[in-house]
């Protein structure tokens, strides 16, 4: 039972989306056109010109990509736990802020400096984090997509995941390596940049939440790196040489 509900949630969740980033790379890999030639774009406008039908959209996306976190909520409630058993509320905010500053400080940092090595030796596809609008809203969604992603990926993949494995019996190296893999694999149609940054950030993301028994401190870190990603690079590309855009 325990087997078939995990392997349900990921196919609900970022399974399904592992799987839609293999087969983007796929098409990337068979265009006959370099990597670092070609665009992969994290937000994008889901109806140009129109943009309160935009908003529309972009919230809808936002929160149906939520579910998956509270079907792990409720799978969790029926046997007895529930997401405080992955140290996912509001405890201890002062330690689980200053936590996830220092790891987003040292990942943020590093991440950005593999990113563009991956791109200059061709390994990685051009990252443009949102083509929306400027409008008043551009930003708020921009921070909402960052926290929903962060919410969503540590939440299944990190807290849940591993818990689940742990409860199969499977080993901490062997429950790290499929959790690790499995979050570089949805990162894939970025390129092979994008799949060996977030294996390394998944695998230093296993060993705190292991070591703190708590997921809210690398939210908090996830949500923002990807802020200063999303946020900073939609004002930075095309103002600053070093910024491929």
């Amino acid at each position: 039972m325990l087997t078939r509900e995990v392997w349900l949630v990921l196919a609900l969740s970022l399974g399904a989306s592992a799987v839609s980033a293999v087969i983007s790379f796929a098409g990337v890999l068979t265009s006959h056109q370099p990597l670092s030639g070609q665009t992969a774009v994290i937000v994008g406008s889901r109806a140009p010109g129109r943009p309160w039908l935009d908003l529309a959209w972009q919230v809808f996306g936002v929160a149906t990509a939520l579910v998956p976190v509270a079907l792990v909520a409720h799978l969790l409630a029926r046997g007895g736990e529930s997401l405080r058993s992955l140290g996912f509320d509001r405890r201890d905010p002062w330690r689980d802020l200053v936590r996830g500053a220092a790891v987003a400080a040292c990942v943020g940092g590093a991440g950005l400096a593999f990113y563009l090595a991956a791109h200059a030796s061709g390994a990685n596809l051009t990252v443009e984090p949102a083509q929306l609008p400027d409008t008043w809203w551009r930003l708020p969604v921009l921070i909402a997509v960052a926290a929903q992603n962060a919410v969503l990926e540590e939440v299944v993949v990190l807290g849940y995941l591993t818990r689940r494995l742990d409860q199969l019996g499977w080993s901490r190296r062997r429950s790290t390596t499929a959790s690790a893999l499995l979050r570089g694999s949805y990162h894939l149609y970025q390129g092979l940049g994008g799949f060996v940054g977030n294996v390394v950030m998944g695998v230093l993301f296993c060993h705190l939440y292991r070591r703190w028994g708590r997921v809210m401190p690398l939210v908090v870190a996830h949500t923002l790196i990807d802020v200063v990603a999303l946020v900073g690079a939609t004002y930075l590309i095309g103002k600053v040489g070093w910024l491929p855009g």
